[in-house]
């Protein structure tokens, strides 16, 4: 924040210095305000000796790694290879750091030390001016990390990372609106399947964490557009219809849920969003809600249309073969309770907890 005094003289000069202070200490401590995405107030130091367990492991996790340094690439790239093809082992290596900022930005949030504060800075200043977006999604879908670590720290964070990742953030938004704007409708192939969900959760995330009223909107009008081209009115959704795969609607799924998450913090509820085929995101978790019950059950993969299926059972990948585990979309089902209580259940019995970050992010269900 640029901070401009007039210049005064004598008692006035005192005056000023005072109000500087005041406003000052108004910016510091509005780094433990609610943010975009995580709740996460930090703790009383009362508090901190009984933390929630989730909370203390995360925090714990984090202090191990207190004095890693980053490891940025210019590129990344996972999307239709196997382990050991290309640079898929360096890109998944690379890509933990992304997670453990996000963690660190937590851990900090929750107990205020500095050196979590540390960490995230140099990693997040590494990485924004190091990598260049390929505007992949699957690739880049886990940039979700890096823009949740902006978003706890931001008011924080040096004035040059902050402007090193606004202005990243902002060219990967810009980017991918660009990228599906320019499509001819109706949209076809990976811009209606599982890859227009991560694209639209990385500008849903993005643009609401810079808090650009432009690129909101149009994150709005994307997705309520994907919801109409890839989930039919049943629930169903694309992906399924062409790979024959729970496992797919998950993927599908679980960006449009996470998109919803950082609208429902900017008092957008997107989960009853419906698009004019009558589909909704709601109606897609009901349809699945059944089979992460048990209650309904799916043999992965027999009818898939896509060569790379295949190629990732014979190459005895899990999860490519056999039955659907219904544990694969716990963490699909903790994230819908924070959207909508009703959810809660489902999520409880996949798993008794959520993922560490999410307890410690939004750590009650939604009411």
């Amino acid at each position: 924040m640029a901070l401009k005094v007039r210049e005064v003289k004598g008692t006035n000069r005192a005056c000023a210095a005072l109000a500087m202070l005041g406003v000052m200490s108004l910016a510091a401590s509005s780094a433990h305000a609610a943010m975009n995405f995580c709740a996460a107030p930090a703790m009383q130091t009362s508090e901190r000796t009984n933390a929630d367990p989730g909370v203390k492991a995360l925090v714990k996790m984090v202090q191990s790694r207190v004095n890693d340094q980053p490891k940025p690439r210019a590129k990344l790239h996972t999307e239709g290879t196997l382990p050991h093809e290309g640079i898929y082992d360096e890109s998944v290596e690379a890509e933990k750091d992304l997670g453990l900022m996000r963690d660190a930005a937590l851990a900090w949030r929750a107990t205020g030390d500095e050196r979590y504060l540390r960490l995230v800075d140099r990693f997040l200043f590494a990485w924004t001016t190091t990598y260049q977006p390929s505007f992949n999604p699957i690739d880049e879908t886990n940039f979700e990390s890096l823009i949740l670590a902006y978003d706890l720290t931001a008011s924080a964070l040096p004035v040059k990372t902050r402007n090193a990742a606004n202005a990243f953030i902002t060219k990967m938004v810009s980017g991918y609106i660009d990228d599906m704007d320019k499509q001819p409708r109706p949209l076809t192939g990976s811009y209606r399947n599982n890859w227009q969900s991560h694209r639209v959760k990385l500008v849903a995330m993005g643009a609401f964490t810079i808090d650009d009223r432009k690129l909101i909107n149009a994150a709005q009008r994307l997705f309520i557009e994907h919801i109409g081209d890839n989930i039919a009115p049943d629930g169903s959704t694309v992906d399924f219809a062409e790979r024959d795969a729970l496992r797919y609607v998950t993927y599908d799924l679980q960006p449009l849920v996470t998109a919803a998450l950082a609208a429902r913090r900017h008092n957008r509820n997107w989960l009853p969003e419906r698009a004019q085929s009558g589909a909704t995101l709601a109606v897609a978790l009901n349809w699945l809600t059944p089979y992460a019950l048990g209650t309904k059950t799916h043999d992965e993969f027999v009818k898939s249309s896509v060569p790379f299926d295949a190629k990732r059972r014979e190459a005895g990948l899990p999860g490519y073969s056999g039955q659907w585990d219904p544990r694969n979309a716990a963490e699909l089902f903790h994230l819908a309770a924070r959207l909508d209580g009703r959810y809660a259940p489902v999520a409880l019995r996949l798993a008794p907890a959520p993922p560490a970050w999410l307890a410690v992010c939004l750590p009650l269900p939604a009411r």
